[in-house]
């Protein structure tokens, strides 16, 4: 085992004594090397090493006595201020490690090894012959001896050149291919560099690219100014850079463990304790400029609010397992009353010319440029994609094709969910300096008659209602949408939705208030800056979903996924106001949100079972009444969610943050039945996390 953990070490760090002119780095230089040529460096650095250890180390009389004869494998480095330090050992005798640690911290300060003129660390991986012998002066004399033919030569430095090819990581990930994870509060960082009036930039579909977002915000220089100046390992890893960091000519990749773990107290639960315990595994990188890769998975268990808890064991799927937490998938019973989930997110993402970008993996997308989608929102679990992005003059197209699951025991065929699919395209256009618009078609369908993944909508630019009305009017269901946004200046925008599900114009100009009308919009404001106050931002927003908008008659055939909206957490039949506000001072932040909303659900007491059109899963047509149709119909509710939360960014490589946590929710329906009843909660947790995706609570 030892042997195989030293042959790792040899091949995973810089083999230091390899020949110099594959080295693009200036190596370490001893007092007695300054004089020498640049490329002879590297071999006086290694004469001074070897002669250094020849004169001082002491061969323990125990290893005499023994008559041992072997090698003591050295691993260290030289940091940034020219001190040596021994990072692995391996021998038989651990009298032979504590005097290679000895005498490797005799080693003189020397001048550091530099890269483009910056100190850098550099780490080498040495043997040391016992018993003891010059190994610089054998070294030399093998060379001579050991002649070799000019392809024999080439074929020798094959390894050390692969390993030449390092360079010192310099933030690779924010000129690739590589989405930047979608966070409302991160991308508020830079979501006003890129709404400058007069920019052509496109906010509406997300999540974005580094590489579309480096063009108006500088992740670089935003890193520098968080940078604490940390010279060793831990303090490096801990504050400022990936665990591990590895970039070359032509490829990189991190590695980064993932954690979200909190605890709390719900003051209106049964149990004692909240908490959330997440641990797993974030890898990324690329290979050239055109093609990046991602992956991350989380082994989850928790135990959330109560009202929580709840709406998660709403969603459950068909089978024992008890609940469908939001946002992140269907969960096992873990003890008595928490849950066990785990999480797979990964993608490819590949850039053939500066027009088109293609994406495949598993994962989420969004719509809009407000806090919530009336389009497409990410509230949903991760599912199966396929995406293309396309720019080019003042437009960029999205299309997107998603495999979705319905989960209900309704569905269920031989014990497997359901599938189905949605296709959907999205064009921005830049009107002009001021004024973006756009366009959106979506369609729903499922395996009727076994046809399976339709060929008729992979035409990226085909109008779907059309496809769907030839297929037949129960092959799918479509939605039209359009966005708009306005920059009144570079601090302050406008933005809306408009989504219309299904729609008749006698009945939208009878003014009898059908059931036909199934539309949604949104209307919303940003300003950054607010009252001339650095990063501080202010939303407000107003939704408001007509009733049985993203139902079907079918059922199979809403616009969910796994029993949640692909749209808004609410699903239909409400409205609701929000306002947002946040803020950022170096590596502190706070957010604060207040969501104030009335919705209308089901009465479901075995007298009154009539959908009103809030739960899309239900099918429109056992809705009581054609017209006279109002959004808050049915059991009316009040709902309002406050929340309020600050904290201290500790890593921005893998965006680990320290917060506290207050949550604090009214639910009041005019009348109480076994599934709508009055409540409040009170909800405090503290933690740590890597912030890589939107929770959503306030439903």
């Amino acid at each position: 085992m030892k042997q195989f953990i030293v042959f790792l070490l040899l091949f995973t760090q810089y083999f230091g004594f390899s020949q110099n002119k594959f080295l693009p780095e200036k190596p370490p230089v001893f007092e007695d090397c300054k004089g020498v040529a640049i490329d002879s460096l590297q071999a006086c650095f290694d004469k001074n090493v070897f002669d250094f250890i020849y004169n001082n180390f002491q061969v323990p009389q125990k290893v005499y006595d023994e008559n041992y004869k072997g090698e003591v494998v050295v691993l260290f480095e030289v940091d940034t201020l020219g001190q040596f330090r021994v990072i692995y050992t391996d021998a038989i005798y651990p009298e032979l490690k504590d005097e290679a640690v000895r005498v490797f911290s005799e080693l003189p300060k020397v001048q550091p090894a530099s890269y483009n003129t910056r100190k850098t660390f550099k780490q080498y991986s040495i043997p040391i012959k016992i018993p003891l012998e010059n190994q610089s002066a054998v070294t030399q004399d093998l060379a001579q001896v050991n002649k070799k033919t000019e392809l024999e030569e080439q074929a020798t430095r094959e390894f050390d050149s692969v390993i030449a090819q390092r360079k010192v990581y310099d933030n690779a990930e924010y000129t690739s291919q590589l989405n930047i994870p979608f966070v409302h509060n991160e991308y508020a960082k830079f979501d006003r560099s890129m709404n400058l009036v007069g920019t052509n930039s496109h906010t509406g579909s997300k999540p974005f690219m580094y590489s579309e977002v480096v063009q108006y915000y500088d992740f670089s220089a935003e890193k520098d100014v968080l940078k604490k100046e940390k010279k060793s390992w831990g303090g490096r890893k801990l504050w400022n850079e990936h665990l591990v960091q590895y970039q070359a000519k032509d490829y990189w990749f991190t590695i980064d463990p993932l954690f979200d773990l909190q605890g709390g107290k719900d003051a209106d639960a049964d149990f004692s304790t909240t908490y959330n315990n997440t641990r797993g595994i974030m890898i990324q990188g690329g290979l050239g400029k055109k093609f990046s890769f991602y992956t991350a998975f989380f082994e989850s268990q928790g135990r959330f609010a109560d009202y929580v808890n709840r709406y998660a064991e709403s969603l459950k799927a068909f089978g024992s397992d008890p609940a469908i937490i939001p946002g992140r998938g269907i969960a096992k019973r873990f003890g008595e009353d928490a849950y066990d989930y785990p999480v797979a997110e990964a993608y490819l993402s590949y850039t053939p010319s500066k027009y088109f970008n293609f994406q495949f993996g598993q994962g989420k997308s969004f719509i809009g440029d407000g806090y919530r989608s009336l389009v497409l929102s990410d509230i949903a679990s991760p599912h199966p994609f396929f995406k293309i992005n396309t720019n080019f003059w003042k437009m960029k197209y999205t299309n997107t094709w998603m495999w979705l699951k319905d989960v209900r025991p309704e569905v269920e065929q031989d014990k497997a969910f359901l599938t189905k699919y949605i296709a959907n395209h999205y064009l921005s256009w830049n009107v002009s300096k001021r004024v973006n618009i756009g366009l959106f078609e979506s369609v729903i369908w499922e395996n009727s008659n076994n046809r399976g993944f339709d060929i008729s909508y992979l035409n990226p630019i085909i109008f779907y209602r059309a496809i769907e009305f030839q297929n037949g009017s129960g092959a799918g269901n479509a939605i039209l949408g359009l966005t708009g946004k306005y920059k009144w200046n570079d601090n302050v925008y406008f933005y809306g939705q408009f989504v219309l599900d299904e729609f008749s114009t006698a009945d939208i100009s009878g003014g009898e208030k059908s059931w036909k009308n199934k539309y949604a919009y949104q209307l919303g404001a940003k300003y950054y800056n607010a009252f001339k106050v650095d990063n501080l931002m202010l939303q407000l927003e107003y939704n408001r979903i007509r009733p049985y908008t993203y139902s079907h008659n079918t059922i199979v055939l809403n616009y969910a996924h796994s029993n949640e909206s692909k749209a808004h957490s609410w699903g239909g039949n409400f409205h609701e106001t929000i306002l947002i506000g946040q803020y950022y001072y170096k590596r502190w932040f706070a957010n604060a949100k207040l969501i104030y909303g009335v919705k209308g659900f089901d009465f479901n007491d075995g007298t009154d079972n009539f959908s009103y059109g809030g739960d899309i899963y239900r099918d429109y047509n056992d809705r009581p009444f054609d017209t006279g149709v109002e959004v808050g119909q049915g059991l009316k509710t009040t709902i309002f969610n406050g929340n309020l939360q600050a904290g201290y960014l500790v890593n921005p490589a893998s965006n680990m943050k320290i917060f506290a946590d207050f949550t604090y929710r009214d639910f009041n329906p005019e009348a109480n039945t076994a599934a709508t009843f009055k409540n409040s909660t009170t909800w405090i947790s503290f933690g740590i996390r890597n912030d890589l995706f939107n929770w959503y609570f306030d439903f």
